[in-house]
């Protein structure tokens, strides 16, 4: 029986996504990132706020 997780799916490909772009352009805006990731792969508002604690989160272990 195999289970499909289309979110999970989606918020993978989205952190993919933002990771790339923040290495074509490391200033870059991490709000208007998350914005833009969810609405290129439809998060939902729950995933839009993980994504952008995520990202925030990786952004602190790589400064320290």
């Amino acid at each position: 029986m195999s289970t499909l997780q289309p979110q999970g799916d989606k918020l993978r490909k989205a952190v993919k996504w933002v990771s790339e772009k923040r290495k074509q352009t490391p200033d870059i805006n991490l709000t208007k990132l998350v914005d833009d990731a969810g609405f290129q792969f439809d998060l939902s508002p729950k995933d839009s706020q993980f994504l952008l604690r995520f990202v925030k989160n990786d952004d602190h272990q790589n400064s320290a």
